[in-house]
């Protein structure tokens, strides 16, 4: 059902999650694992425009909403009445660096909108994603701690710093249990690259399955964190379903799985397609990539509500395969 937001709202029974994002590349997912978990028509998708894919979001509700019109999500919220916020609308590093206004009014104001309208509205929880672009060119690059020097030179970094200070001042001041991982670059199968410097992890698999080459973007040598969508998934679903008393830092969880360079993760593509081929061509993301972490420790997250991923590259690549094979119509 699709309400206008000058349609009268009929509050519904209590109990039901309201996803904002739903048809990007984490949200079509993360929609998926919560209705998977409750009862699809409980979980609510929202964004902006239908999806692309009519099926993608079929499972249960979806709803046209623009996080930048509160008016709007004030109706779904008392249509709703959600028990779960999970604001997933941004955009992504490198297409916020081509439009900088834009990216920090949907980036800022949208996060304001969904944290004021849970205060009002009583909303228990509210998810909000942060991401290693929150680190600097000053940041240790090796194992970046938890809690160190941030200075993000991108729109997305200084937007997503500000967001988590937002949130832990939304705790304090407010007590809204709102909570935040940030995360690496995000591999998965279901979804086409959505304009994130880490992006290339996503589009050399398509390629190699089409039999295609692919032309890089960064330098071979160039390590980033990176993360198996299922382990993103498991990681969400595990912070927020954590009692309260173990949630102990309120700006937003490191969250670490694996680091890898381009070169490597065409090694492993080749282990399976030996004539894959990989050549380099570094553009403007290349500058973005340096100023971000090789690696990230983790250890709050292990440590206060037990996280471990279960992908390792071999067995991240060995899956994107099989599953984007079976994607390739015969």
């Amino acid at each position: 059902m699709q309400i206008s937001p000058s349609e009268p709202v009929t509050p519904r029974t209590p109990g039901t999650v309201l996803v904002i994002g739903a048809c990007g590349q984490l949200g079509l997912e993360l929609t998926a694992a919560l209705r998977q978990r409750y009862a699809p028509e409980a979980v609510i998708a929202a964004d902006v425009r239908a999806p692309k894919n009519p099926e993608a979001l079929a499972g249960g509700p979806f709803e046209l909403l623009d996080v930048l019109d509160k008016a709007r999500l004030e109706a779904l919220v008392q249509q709703y009445r959600p028990v779960q916020i999970y604001n997933l609308a941004a955009l992504l590093s490198a297409t916020a660096e081509k439009d900088p206004a834009f990216a920090w009014k949907l980036n800022m104001d949208g996060l304001l909108n969904v944290l004021n309208v849970a205060v009002q509205y009583q909303v228990p929880q509210v998810y909000w994603p942060s991401s290693i672009a929150v680190f600097g060119p000053d940041t240790p690059r090796e194992h970046t701690p938890q809690v160190t020097i941030m200075n993000p030179n991108t729109v997305y970094g200084i937007s997503k710093l500000a967001g988590e200070q937002w949130c832990e001042w939304y705790h304090r001041h407010h007590g809204l249990d709102v909570r935040s991982l940030r995360y690496p670059g995000l591999i998965g199968y279901k979804s086409l690259p959505g304009g994130g410097t880490t992006d290339y992890a996503v589009d050399i698999y398509h390629k190699a399955v089409a039999g295609e080459s692919f032309e890089c973007f960064l330098q071979e040598n160039t390590y980033l964190p990176m993360m198996y969508m299922p382990d993103a998934l498991k990681a969400t679903l595990d912070l927020m379903h954590a009692p309260a008393d173990r949630i102990k830092v309120r700006t937003s969880y490191n969250l670490g799985a694996m680091s890898f360079s381009p070169a490597e993760i065409a090694a492993s593509i080749q282990q399976e397609i030996p004539d894959f081929q990989i050549t380099y061509k570094p553009d403007g993301r290349q500058a973005i990539a340096n100023s971000w972490p090789a690696s990230i420790d983790d250890a709050a997250a292990r440590q206060d509500w037990s996280w471990a991923p279960e992908y390792d590259l071999g067995k991240m690549t060995h899956d994107m395969l099989a599953h984007l094979r079976e994607l390739v119509p015969a």
